[in-house]
């Protein structure tokens, strides 16, 4: 069962979602409901690596791509934002679906950008991280360290200004 002090319920939920972490995330977290959609799991999935809970991480992810463990303990990692770029399938009556993502993150005084499209799957009505095409960029005060016309560096052959670029302007 999750463990978190009290004082989080109230505070804003770390997926970005604009709702308090009691009414958004926790009752994933705590296993009182499994998430409806593959972006509600991706979301929790964030705030999870966001709150260090490596066990929901592994309890959430397609048992044929699993590790063994993750040890976020180690990680200096501090998640800072995430924006939803856009979702394929993945609703309720879907049986799989892609989000793909920007994570913004520090790691040894340096700000990062994890772009990433992810596969989900549903299996039995739960949602399951399958596995993802992923990139790390350079980021400046929360957004990519790119030029606004030159390609996008997440690889969609678009101009940055019209792919990641348009999130973050």
């Amino acid at each position: 069962m999750l463990s978190l002090p009290s004082t989080i319920d109230n505070a804003p939920c770390p997926c970005d979602s604009g709702n308090n972490y009691l009414h958004c995330c926790k009752p994933f977290h705590s296993g009182e409901s499994l998430p409806a959609t593959a972006q509600a799991l991706m979301r929790s999935r964030y705030s999870a690596y966001c709150l260090q809970l490596e066990s929901y991480l592994l309890s959430t992810w397609y048992a044929n791509n699993r590790p063994l463990t993750l040890n976020l303990g180690d990680s200096q990692q501090n998640w800072e934002k995430l924006d939803i770029i856009r979702c394929k399938q993945g609703g309720q009556n879907d049986a799989k679906g892609t989000v793909e993502f920007n994570a913004f993150f520090t790691e040894n005084n340096e700000s990062w950008l994890l772009h990433e499209r992810s596969q989900f799957v549903k299996i039995d009505g739960q949602w399951f991280y399958v596995d993802g095409l992923t990139r790390i960029i350079p980021a400046i005060n929360g957004t990519i360290a790119s030029n606004k016309n030159a390609p996008c560096p997440c690889g969609s052959g678009k101009k940055f200004k019209r792919c990641c670029g348009a999130t973050h302007v």
